[in-house]
């Protein structure tokens, strides 16, 4: 019995040593002058090339929870870089500052998709990333970049948006997307009227993409967002069903997609 408890004990420390540590690395990367900031989140304990994950903000930035995004998804094996859509030291102060920030970029989607290939091109000089095997999401704005990275003819398996905006200036362009398509949204969501959503629909329809939509009853804008708080009278609140179920979805369609 001794022996047998003491075995049970050693294969508890022998695992726990296994147990991964998290690393978060800081990565600069350039547009002409303009220089971006990225953070790679990596797994010491995965060893070989592990597919990639590039991880749109929404309009505050890189902020503390963007890194606890690519945090999570290098726990689940990934190699996850958050992208710098605005430039290196640039944090909107408030609200309307990131409105202003984030509206020059859905307002030039010429350039958005240009910060956002960039930033992927930087996470497949990754040595550790499976360059055949790469994923892009986002969160509201970022939900919006990832899209139109898809939309730019973007290598990616896959491609999810969380309470991101759905509108595409160039709906014919959905036929660039080469790989799948996953959106998981707020029923009831002000900032995306049923309109834009029945106006994505149709575009992913006709150029016959692979995606699949998903709406959670109750939910608002920044569903996923702590921060957002819960009065969903505001039009964007903290929903912590559709938060759990999202990110259960993302990791299953991602699951699917790489193995």
């Amino acid at each position: 019995m001794k022996s047998s408890i003491v075995c049970v004990f050693l294969l508890g420390l022998m695992s726990l040593s296994a147990h991964a540590k998290i690393n978060l690395v800081k990565v600069e990367y350039k547009d002409g002058d303009k220089t971006f900031e990225g953070v790679v989140a990596t797994d010491s304990a995965q060893k070989g090339k592990k597919p990639g994950v590039i991880v749109f903000h929404n309009w505050m930035g890189v902020t503390a929870e963007t890194e606890s995004k690519i945090t999570e998804l290098a726990k689940l094996g990934y190699v996850a870089m958050a992208a710098d859509i605005y430039g290196k030291g640039v944090h909107p102060k408030d609200a309307k500052e990131a409105g202003e920030l984030a509206a020059m970029y859905k307002n030039d989607r010429k350039l958005l998709r240009q910060r956002a290939n960039l930033a992927l091109a930087t996470l497949e000089k990754n040595p550790k990333v499976d360059t055949t095997k790469l994923l892009a999401t986002g969160y509201c704005f970022g939900g919006t970049t990832a899209l139109e990275l898809g939309r730019s003819g973007a290598n990616l398996l896959g491609i999810v948006s969380f309470h991101g905006g759905l509108s595409n200036p160039a709906p014919a362009d959905a036929k660039n997307f080469k790989g799948q398509v996953a959106v998981f949204h707020g029923a009831l969501d002000p900032y995306v009227p049923a309109e834009e959503v029945a106006a994505f629909k149709k575009e992913m329809d006709e150029a016959k993409v692979a995606y699949q939509y998903t709406a959670y009853s109750g939910a608002v804008h920044s569903f996923t967002e702590v921060g957002a708080g819960n009065d969903i009278t505001k039009g964007a609140a903290y929903n912590a069903t559709a938060d759990k179920r999202s990110w259960e979805g993302m990791k299953s369609f991602f699951q699917e997609l790489t193995k």
